[in-house]
């Protein structure tokens, strides 16, 4: 029997691209050559994936507010702002999180805008597959060739946990304390555990 779950989607999109040299939320998706046009961004995308499989999508932005407003809001999609986000990753998913229950919504599909977005079948699939899992389990990983990724699903009970934590800790920290809420599930889309953070991996997608 399924559990009944309300879901929200949660882009975190507040990082500098440091490494990458320009917001790698603008980046084109699919990857465009010099000249080449790409349908895409990777936050149009993102949003794209998530969007139905879920009521809404928050994008959680930083300074980088003003560049990504037009991609969201032109997608459909909420945007929510770190004041800080020098305080880290965890401190925009907290945010995030935290709208998604002021919104009324008690799980999440969470991922990072600097991945390459999961297919909207995969996602498809982990919502229905986190539906069908006990109550016990707190959020669904994806897995593809032994590598865990993203976007994974949390619901409320870790939601709750992450929101009790310090401003600084680590989503994965927290989610290695509650192993035994965890599941994975195996999905055939190598998109989930790609991570772009230099010119040279993305770069590399263009080469497949």
């Amino acid at each position: 029997m399924s559990r009944v779950v309300s879901f929200a989607g949660v882009i975190l999109a507040a990082g500098e691209s440091s490494r990458m040299g320009r917001d790698k939320a603008l980046l084109p998706w699919p990857p465009a050559a010099e000249g080449q046009f790409a349908k895409d961004s990777f936050l149009s995308a993102a949003i794209r994936s998530l969007s139905l499989s879920t009521d809404f999508v928050i994008a959680v932005a930083g300074q980088n507010e003003a560049a990504l407003a037009p991609i969201v809001y032109a997608h459909g999609a909420s945007l929510v702002v770190n004041p800080d986000p020098s305080n880290g990753q965890f401190s925009s998913l907290q945010i995030g999180l935290r709208e998604v229950l002021s919104r009324g919504r008690d799980t999440a599909i969470i991922t990072l805008v600097d991945r390459p977005p999961a297919n909207s079948a995969t996602v498809a699939m982990l919502r229905q597959a986190f539906e069908e899992t006990p109550q016990n389990v707190w959020a669904l990983v994806p897995e593809f060739a032994g590598k865990h990724g993203h976007p994974f699903i949390a619901g409320r009970d870790l939601i709750e946990r992450f929101l009790r934590e310090p401003v600084t800790s680590n989503a994965r920290d927290v989610e290695h304390r509650y192993q035994d809420h965890m599941q994975y599930s195996s999905v055939d889309d190598p998109n989930v555990t790609l991570n772009i953070n230099t010119p040279e991996d993305y770069a590399a997608l263009l080469s497949k």
